[in-house]
Order: C-alpha cells, then structure tokens, then sequence
C-alpha cells in the first residue's frame, strides 16, 4: 500500500531517536556551499567526502573531494573535481564508480535547465573515466553489485511514465549494458502516491543478498514550499519488489542553518549511510540546499532492526 509523507512522517515521530547530530565543517574554499554530499570513501588508505560545490545562487556545480583531516573535511587539490551536481559512488566489479548530474541549457524551454546523469570509473578517483550518461531529464540513477555478479540498477523516470518522479528497477550483467535504452525498460516500483516523488540515492548490499535502499521522499506543501524526508527500503532482487518505505531522518533532527532559497528550508538530501558497530549508522546528507551534516542513528538495515519492523507491524 502507498503512504504519502504525512502518513509516514507520523510513523517515524513515534519512534524518532537521533543519537548524535552535527553539521560538517569543510575548507580549503571560500564563497562557495558545500551540499548534498556522500558518505565518506576509503581510496588510497584515505577517507573522502564528495561534496556538491556552487555559489548561493547558481545551479552549475562542481564535484569536489574532501580529504579527511581530523574532524574536518579539506579541500583534495590533487583530485579532478567533475563538473555535475548530486555526487554518488559505489565499487562495482573491483571498480570505484563516480556519478553526477550534468546540467545545461534545456534545448526547447528557454530559461529551464535540462539535465541527464554521467557515470566515471577507475582504480580510484585520480584516475576516473567516463563511460555511461543516462537518458535525458533522470536523476537518481544507482547502481550495486549482486552476488551472482550482475548489477542492480535503480532509476528514476519523471513525465510520461513517472510522474512527479519515481524509481524503477533493472538489472545488467556488466557496465557496458550501462545505456539509456537498458535504464528506459527498468520496470516501475509504484511506490508513491501521484502527488509525491522520490528516488534512491544509495544501495546496500545486505548479509541476507536484500538490498537496502537509502532515498528520499518528497512533497509540495499548500503554498509551494518543498519537504524531503530521508527513507529506506529493503528490495528484493529475486522477486523484484520493495518492502515498505520507512522515514529515517527530516531536517529537524540536523543543527539549524541557512538555506538556498526560502522554499527549500525543509530540505534533507540523503548522501549515504554509514553503517557501524552497535546496529547504528551515520546519515550524510544535504542540508536545505546550502550546507551538510551528519546524524548518529538506528541502523535501518540492522537484522534487530528489521525483525523489530516486522514485528511492529505484525502487531498492528
């Protein structure tokens, strides 16, 4: 059954518990904002963020590393920044892959933006190479390795099929099938409702072969305003079909701050989760379109925190 992000948000205020909250410090840039990050990467025996970089009122970003230096995040100056938004990464077939979204001119709408997203690969991200773009106008394309070796693929069409946007399923069996026609045929999910969208933003693979899906789910309040909620799933590749949605995190529970534009105030961009000792996991996440944090929280994934899900809503 779809819920909406009312239905939702409720669900996730009767058991909200954020361990730990903190915005993140980043440096070695100046005028700039640093958003819609991902969780840290380990590449070359160091840890990085990925940062989204562009000026308060620009579009057009930057793909920046971050190398980790204590509790900050500086400035990797020996690393090709990308010139695309809403950075992502995952390691597929012994590969780092990089993606993005690029945006430009829309060709038939003056004054819009079109946009498409563009995957690099490599050993590591000093060696990165371009070698897939999705199809034109999608988002919120992921990818993960399966443990037979083929590779999961989530997309996310808006319009005609889609609608405000909503995330589709594939698979492939090696990068090269990596190709707007093969994302296209993704079969759709049907998990929002017409007035709402969403997408995944990062996948895991999990002990039992499930994947755990890091989105987001989104919404129009009655005056235009936008809010956009930190979610999970579990997806099963063998029957192709999700488990139910779960809020995890909404921009109350990461320190106040400035924000792009007044609209976007309520605004969490899930980056990446991740998971550590005690079934807890970090959130990294963009911050109202202007900043980044992180939050301490319940490992969504977790095998307890599964069966406890499962329980509740036997119980229901």
């Amino acid at each position: 059954m779809r819920q909406s992000c009312t239905e939702l948000l409720h669900s996730y205020q009767q058991q909200r518990e954020v361990i730990q909250s903190e915005k993140l410090a980043f440096t070695g840039i100046t005028g700039l904002d640093v958003y819609n990050i991902t969780a840290p990467l380990l590449d070359q025996g160091e840890h990085f963020i990925l940062g989204r970089v562009e000026p308060r009122a620009s579009e057009y970003s930057q793909i920046i590393a971050f190398r980790q230096r204590g509790s900050e995040w500086v400035l990797a100056e020996d690393i090709p920044a990308l010139d695309l938004q809403d950075p992502f990464w995952s390691r597929i077939h012994g590969q780092l892959i990089v993606g993005g979204v690029e945006v430009y001119p829309h060709p038939s709408k003056p004054g819009y933006l079109g946009w498409r997203t563009k995957f690099y690969r490599g050993k590591g991200l000093k060696d990165l190479e371009h070698f897939a773009t999705g199809p034109e106008m999608m988002k919120d394309i992921r990818l993960a390795e399966l443990p037979d070796g083929n590779i999961a693929v989530f997309t996310r069409p808006q319009g005609d099929p889609g609608g405000l946007g909503t995330i589709g399923y594939t698979q492939i069996s090696k990068l090269d099938e990596l190709h707007p026609d093969t994302i296209e045929g993704a079969e759709l999910l049907a998990q929002f409702i017409p007035e709402e969208w969403g997408g995944a933003n990062e996948v895991h693979l999990l002990e039992d072969g499930q994947l755990g899906v890091l989105g987001h789910i989104a919404c129009f309040d009655q005056v235009g305003d936008r809010h956009y909620y930190a979610m999970t799933f579990v997806f099963d590749p063998v029957t192709r079909k999700p488990g139910a949605m779960r809020i995890i995190a909404a921009r109350t529970d990461f320190p106040s701050g400035v924000s792009k534009r007044p609209d976007l105030q309520d605004v969490i961009f899930s980056g990446g989760l991740q998971r550590v000792e005690n079934d807890r996991a970090w959130l990294y996440a963009g911050l109202s379109d202007a900043e980044a944090g992180r939050i301490l929280i319940a490992d969504p994934f977790s095998p307890k925190l599964r069966g406890q899900v499962r329980w509740r809503r036997q119980g229901q």
